[in-house]
């Protein structure tokens, strides 16, 4: 058993890594520059409902991700970063979920996840265009614009730069 352990940890990384790998070079940025955000609804994990629209006048980032995603777990840390940072000027990221409640309670209790996430279906996605992979991640100015979205991973840099010149307006 514990010589399996750490085979079964190296095959993890290497399907960790290559995901990675493959999102980051498949991703997609898309300028959508002045494109509503649709104004979906998310149950919170503790099953309130929430509208994209209640945080109008904020600058989000609403990131599509799965509790089993390699590359969106690897996005997090820098999401949790991003919102400690710059939540005095106006950010907030929203996590959607496609994903099983059970495991995303778990998920964001286990990974300190500092801000809303709520759970996001078919309905959800499909208003943003149809989700075709995840992490795919919105960013929105403060009148309620999508200014870019990516599919793949991105390093934290990439949504900072976003965000810093939109809280400036």
């Amino acid at each position: 058993m514990n010589r399996i352990m750490p085979l079964v940890s190296i095959m993890l990384l290497a399907f960790a890594v290559t995901a990675f790998a493959m999102t980051a070079k498949k991703g997609i940025q898309q300028d959508t520059k002045g494109t509503q955000a649709p104004d979906i609804t998310l149950y919170g994990l503790d099953n309130k409902p929430f509208k994209i629209s209640d945080h109008r006048g904020k600058v989000v980032i609403l990131d599509f991700w799965a509790t089993w995603c390699p590359p969106c777990k690897a996005e997090i840390p820098s999401f949790i970063e991003l919102q400690k940072k710059y939540e005095k000027e106006g950010l907030i990221v929203i996590g959607a979920a496609l994903d099983e409640p059970g495991k995303v309670a778990d998920f964001a209790r286990k990974f300190g996840i500092n801000y809303p996430v709520g759970l996001a279906g078919q309905e959800q996605a499909k208003a943003y265009g149809g989700i075709r992979g995840i992490p795919t991640t919105f960013v929105i100015d403060r009148q309620g614009n999508i200014v870019r979205n990516y599919t793949g991973f991105r390093p934290k840099m990439v949504f900072e730069n976003d965000i810093k010149e939109l809280l400036k307006k």
